[in-house]
């Protein structure tokens, strides 16, 4: 019987092990099947159809810059000279002396450097698309990292919503018993419910949000992605710009890049309207066949396009082609004075809200929750009523929602700044999947609450 004991213990101990080696197995394979951010930067850039077209405007670009530097198609003529068209000889290719059955070849040559400087125009049309892909994978970059850490935040808000709705059933249970025990009042009992019904209410609201987040994700990782759990959040207290250097670092933000390459791209007009002031020389070799009583003939021309009025056509053309140069290059300054503007106020807004985060974390939410034990203590132990507790509680909540909301938008703040440049295809930046202190402390609330 002793050793019957001891076997039916060993086997216990070894279900015991066993079961935690199957939870920690199935906890690992959760973890691994996890999104992080930079998951779904990855999947996103991935899906896009948008940076292929991008490569294809590349490749066409640069295939007319290849095309654009050689000489003109020549051109193969036929035709009769001197035809007769009445008498005798009507319409009679070989009877009269003039009339020739002519084949005649014309070739244009374009000076070398006008067509070095067509293919250098499309070559700076390559290079514009090349920065429109970057601009578009810092986008997808941004949008997909705006999108993740909504529905990360909005996560955890529903989570300690839900936690707080948990509690509040308990504290219904308990104002009943008292009722029935004459201890409480049947308006204790109202109020709550009251407050239960309300935290169901904000629950709603939360999934309302959330499902609309899922959307918002679902767009750059497809359905799939954006149902599996999310990793931890990045970090979130560095970005790549500093307030001092904004003019210095934004002329090479995309956006501005794009300018910039339609400044380039206006000025290799301007040196080819200027090129085109020398004009190009056609040749033509014609052999002309004429009737067996005649020798045939051999025709040797060369045209030449008259510039007779520069100043009123090719003159014109290069200060059109000057004008607009002045005018991208206005709008690029313009829209970087905007972008360092813009880019300024952000890193204003992002800088308040880890300072208001900080306090949340370290201040406003400690307090909120003393308040309500305090509360809780004193309807306890009979000094206090259930109203005080019910509005410390609602006060409790909206702290830390208010406190989630600002981390979701300095987050979101963040990711607009993190990804003003794109990463690599991996878009992965360095700590990625470290948590911040300030967001992380501003999560340690939640977990605690739980």
């Amino acid at each position: 019987m002793h050793f019957d004991s001891i076997r039916a213990g060993t086997a216990c101990v070894r279900a015991l092990f066993a079961s935690i080696a199957l939870a920690s197995a199935l906890s690992g394979s959760a973890a691994a099947a996890s999104l992080t951010l930079v998951d779904a930067q990855r999947i996103a850039v991935e899906r896009s159809r948008q940076l292929p077209g991008q490569d294809a405007l590349i490749t066409s670009s640069r295939e007319m810059a290849a095309a654009a530097t050689r000489l003109p198609d020549p051109l193969l003529r036929f035709g009769v000279d001197n035809l007769p068209i009445d008498g005798s000889d009507r319409f009679n290719v070989e009877r009269d002396f003039m009339t020739m059955r002519r084949i005649a070849v014309t070739q244009e040559f374009t000076g070398a450097d006008k067509r070095r400087l067509r293919g250098e125009r499309f070559e700076r049309e390559a290079d514009r698309a090349v920065a429109e892909k970057n601009a578009a994978l810092a986008a997808i970059q941004r949008d997909t990292a705006v999108a993740w850490l909504e529905r990360y935040y909005l996560e955890r808000l529903r989570a300690a919503v839900a936690e707080q709705a948990e509690e509040s059933r308990l504290e219904i249970q308990a104002t009943e018993g008292a009722y029935r025990g004459g201890r409480g009042g049947q308006t204790d009992v109202v109020a709550a419910r009251s407050s239960r019904v309300m935290l169901e209410d904000r629950l709603s609201e939360l999934d309302k949000r959330l499902r609309n987040a899922r959307a918002a994700l679902a767009r750059w990782i497809g359905d799939e992605g954006a149902e599996s759990p999310l990793g931890s959040a990045p970090l979130l207290d560095t970005v790549p710009v500093h307030a001092h250097a904004l003019k210095e670092q934004l002329e090479r933000h995309p956006t501005i890049a794009v300018l910039g390459e339609d400044v380039a791209i206006a000025q290799a007009e301007v040196r080819l309207a200027q090129a085109n002031k020398r004009a190009d020389w056609s040749w033509e070799v014609a052999y002309q066949r004429r009737g067996p009583a005649y020798s045939d003939m051999v025709s040797v021309g060369v045209s030449i396009p008259l510039q007779w009025d520069q100043k009123n056509r090719q003159n014109r053309e290069v200060a059109a082609k000057r004008a607009l140069a002045e005018r991208a290059t206005a709008q690029r300054d313009e829209a970087l004075r905007q972008h360092i503007a813009d880019v300024r106020t952000l890193l204003n807004e992002w800088e308040n809200g880890r300072e208001r985060v900080r306090r949340y974390e370290q201040e406003l939410t400690p307090l909120a929750r003393e308040r309500t034990q305090a509360a809780l203590a004193a309807y306890r132990g009979g000094k206090g009523d259930l109203a005080a507790v019910l509005a410390a509680r609602r006060n409790e909540i909206e702290v830390r929602a208010l406190a989630l909301q600002l981390e979701i938008d300095t987050a979101r703040m963040w990711a607009q700044l993190r990804f003003l440049y794109p990463d690599g295809v991996d878009g992965s930046p360095a700590n990625a999947n470290s948590r911040s202190p300030a967001v992380g402390g501003a999560r340690s609330t939640v977990t605690e609450a739980r």
